[in-house]
């Protein structure tokens, strides 16, 4: 279907025990009441778990869906592979976890004509089953990354984030992630969503944050351990934020 008005893309990797829980079926349901159109892809990054083979059987019911096969190459890596395959004039990222609720869509989309590059959910502190080193981390990242860059912006890392597709297409091929020649192992995240509004910022784009209702849903146990992971990830984003720094003092997003 060409031309419809939002395409929702949900990156997934190794997200069995999320899916089965009916993380679809209650996204359908959703969309499924609004007058718009709309369009959800399923961009797999090369999942090894048995999360593929049950979209797969889902897909009959889900008429509006699709599923990406990708290769293994990280979070950034499926999304672009979904923006790529989007129609829509606007382009919703949420997670297969849907530990931000589709529901929460209704609070970012009164601002979609207010001439808004990027509408992004925010979760602030408060958030519902949030381990108190995640809690502790979140500050962190926050003081440091304000410190640096984007420091208007409270949550830049929020899953739920609402796009005009010809922003983030624009802007999606120019990150980092991609002109790196290295295998990814793993769910490979990044800070992504930092570099990314930043370009849209550099390029002239407006943002508007909302806050958004986040409770930790995730049953996925095949990413690898929850604090491991954590920190990895943590570790590894702070790298990111510091590069995103650099490249901006070095004009490269000019």
């Amino acid at each position: 279907m060409k031309n419809i008005f939002l395409s929702v893309i949900i990156p997934c990797y190794n997200e069995e025990a999320n899916i089965k829980k009916g993380s679809l079926e209650f996204i359908n349901s959703f969309l499924g009441k609004k007058k718009f159109t709309w369009e959800v892809i399923v961009s797999d990054d090369g999942s090894t778990d048995l999360g593929k083979k049950i979209i797969k059987g889902k897909l009959e019911s889900l008429k509006k869906f699709r599923l990406l096969e990708n290769k293994h190459g990280g979070k950034p890596y499926a999304i672009y592979q979904g923006i790529r395959k989007a129609n829509g004039r606007f382009v919703l990222f949420t997670d297969m976890d849907q530990s931000t609720p589709i529901g929460e869509l209704d609070k970012l989309l009164p601002f979609r004509e207010m001439n808004f590059e990027a509408i992004i959910g925010s979760r602030g502190l408060n958030r519902k089953n949030f381990p108190f080193y995640r809690r502790l981390g979140a500050v962190v990242f926050m003081a440091f990354r304000k410190a640096l860059i984007l420091p208007e912006v409270n949550d830049t890392q929020c899953g739920f984030k609402l796009f005009k597709k010809i922003a983030v297409e624009k802007e999606f091929p120019k990150l980092e992630f991609f002109k790196r020649d290295k295998k990814i192992v793993g769910w490979k995240v990044t800070s992504y969503d930092v570099e990314l509004l930043h370009l849209i910022k550099k390029s002239g784009g407006k943002i508007k944050e909302v806050v958004v209702n986040w409770e930790d849903e995730d049953k996925s146990t095949s990413k690898g351990g929850s604090l491991s992971r954590y920190i990895k990830e943590s570790k590894d984003m702070l790298r990111e934020i510091l590069r995103v720094k650099i490249n901006d003092m070095k004009g490269l997003y000019e």
